[in-house]
């Protein structure tokens, strides 16, 4: 396994490229990047262009030659050790015209082949026993026997439904899934299918990891293994391929962008698709662990789909989709209501982060009165929205925050729905 000089343990490392056959991709494509980026630019050095491109100055210098034979650049001087060089009026033009044809001038895309041997490579494996699970969900109050049904589905890397009833932390359980990860993968910045560009690297939901890899092809990013969540949000088209009609430049699926970490799936089942469309999109996908996507024009190519999906919902796995799909998601996880001694927890650690005194007489006291209200079953929202309320109550007021049963009664009643217009009990919106 490479280790870079950060210690940073890679099990896909690819090395700079010194000749253009090494960068996987058509040389026109490597032509037209340097052409666009040199329009965009006015004029740079190679050293630049390697900065914006992640070509190499060799390569670049390659394709300098290539344009003074064409006769549509021209060294204009020198910046310190480095050639500083522009388009012609000829190659202004030439570049003009590529941009038509797509306005992407980043760093160089890599091929789909190696995407596909990198994701191979980088497949999660995570080691995976109950310490280390605590540790990663020691921020939150989880019951001993959900954990003892998490690990075994990280050790699997298979997808799992969290199901439960509302403000049980199935999704603050979700966004903590990736932290039994400890290593580093590479992202491409770019893929290049049939001369056209795929951009995957995303910084809204990719981690870098900061640092120098001296002997790493720039084109890949360093990251921490991605978790990626969408919500009510997810449609069809963002299982797809997205080609921006002003640039001509394609946005990577939702998917895509989670290879070798996690997708999750926040209340699912109230998306704008239903689950029925979801599974005859990822039916093939879950079982063969291969995913296909379609240019604009047709062309349809294989992905890896080498990812652990975690579908949070408050509805019934059962009801939602049918045997053969659940079939495909092995892991199915039923988040409880809290107990008591949990609820207690919960409520001394919301009431420690505000500064807070909560005795068990008082966490007593509250989950009797939210049972009142709401019925048999604690939630684990409960403590954190009444202390949020207090708060904001003595904020009102202009005093100290302070919690009292006084306090306490205030905030059940601003925070649970009870009408006087229906004979229908209390009920928590």
């Amino acid at each position: 396994m490479p280790t870079t000089e950060n210690s940073v343990q890679l099990a896909f490392a690819p090395t700079i490229p010194h000749y253009a056959s090494d960068l996987g991709i058509p040389w026109p494509l490597v032509i037209d990047l340097v052409a666009r980026r040199l329009l965009l630019d006015g004029q740079s050095t190679y050293g630049s262009l390697y900065a914006e491109l992640k070509i190499p100055a060799p390569i670049v210098e390659s394709v300098f030659r290539h344009f003074q034979k064409e006769q549509m650049a021209e060294i204009r001087g020198v910046s310190g050790s480095d050639f500083m060089i522009a388009l012609t009026n000829a190659g202004r033009n030439f570049a003009a015209d590529r941009q038509k044809n797509c306005h992407y001038a980043g760093p160089a895309p890599v091929s789909l082949n190696a995407y596909h041997r990198a994701v191979a490579a980088q497949a999660a494996r995570p080691k995976v026993n109950r310490e280390r699970l605590s540790r990663a969900m020691a921020d939150l109050v989880v019951e001993a026997d959900i954990l003892d049904k998490l690990g075994p589905a990280l050790v699997s890397q298979k997808s799992l439904f969290l199901f439960g009833s509302t403000g049980n932390g199935k999704t603050s359980i979700a966004e903590r899934l990736a932290r039994v990860y400890d290593d580093a993968i590479v992202i491409p910045h770019a893929i290049e299918v049939d001369n056209q560009i795929i951009s995957v690297y995303d910084p809204v939901v990719h981690e870098r990891v900061e640092g120098d890899f001296p002997e790493l092809d720039g084109r890949w990013v360093v990251c921490r293994r991605p978790e990626v969540m969408v919500g009510g949000e997810l449609t069809p088209e963002l299982l797809e391929l997205r080609l921006d009609g002003l640039t001509n430049i394609y946005s990577a699926p939702v998917q895509l962008k989670a290879n070798n970490g996690v997708l999750v799936i926040d209340d699912f089942g109230r998306q704008r698709m239903s689950p029925a469309q979801l599974l005859n999109r990822w039916i093939l996908p879950l079982d063969r662990k291969i995913d296909y996507l379609n240019l604009s024009y047709g062309l349809k190519f294989q992905v890896p789909f080498q990812l652990m999906i975690a579908f949070a919902t408050n509805l019934e796995p059962t009801k939602l989709l049918d045997r053969a799909f659940l079939r495909r998601v092995p892991n199915k996880i039923y988040v409880h209501p809290v107990s008591d001694d949990s609820f207690f927890e919960i409520f001394h650690r919301e009431g420690e982060r505000r500064d807070l005194e909560v005795t068990r007489e008082l966490s007593d006291y509250l989950a009797q009165h939210c049972r009142a209200k709401a019925g048999r079953w604690l939630r684990a929202c409960y403590p954190r929205d009444i202390c949020d309320i207090v708060v904001s109550i003595d904020t009102y007021e202009e005093r100290p925050v302070v919690l009292t049963r006084d306090q306490v009664d205030r905030a059940i009643d601003i925070y649970f729905a009870e009408s006087a217009d229906t004979e229908e009990g209390p009920e928590m919106l």
